[in-house]
């Protein structure tokens, strides 16, 4: 990505603040502030069979892609791979039922944030929304 248009980890000085591997970058710290919002949203309001369930599981690797992206300067492969990795460990929580063997599966906000019920299409949906980060990064680096 080139640092008019985000930031990886060639950014531009009027674009970050950055020490070593860690900074800010304004741009995806905001991309990921309207996808929180648009999450949030989602969580809330949004009770159907595809928004919610398949789209909302892209967006949130997206979101946590912008997030980490906004202060840890990494690889996009690298990144891509840990928010991969995340979200995958989330959902095989999900299989085995963490959140009730902690005593966590009463609690209302848990249940939305690492969901409740094992599917393998969100393992689908979180590929996409990876991949569509890394080609997003993949195409403007060219441009």
């Amino acid at each position: 990505m080139s640092s008019r248009s985000g930031c990886t980890h060639n950014q531009s000085a009027e674009m970050t603040k950055s020490q070593g591997v860690f900074r800010i970058c304004y741009k995806r710290s905001g991309i990921s502030l309207i996808l929180l919002g648009i999450l949030v949203f989602i969580a809330l309001f949004v009770r159907d069979d595809f928004i919610r369930p398949f789209v909302g599981d892209v967006l949130v690797v997206v979101w946590l892609y912008s997030l980490l992206g906004s202060f840890w300067r990494c690889q996009p492969l690298m990144l891509a791979g840990l928010v991969y990795g995340i979200a995958f460990m989330v959902e095989i929580s999900q299989y085995f039922q963490v959140l009730n063997w902690l005593g966590w599966g009463a609690h209302p906000a848990l249940r939305v944030i690492f969901g409740a019920t094992f599917d393998w299409m969100d393992l689908v949906a979180y590929f996409i929304g990876t991949a569509g980060c890394v080609i997003v990064e993949a195409t403007q680096k060219k441009a």
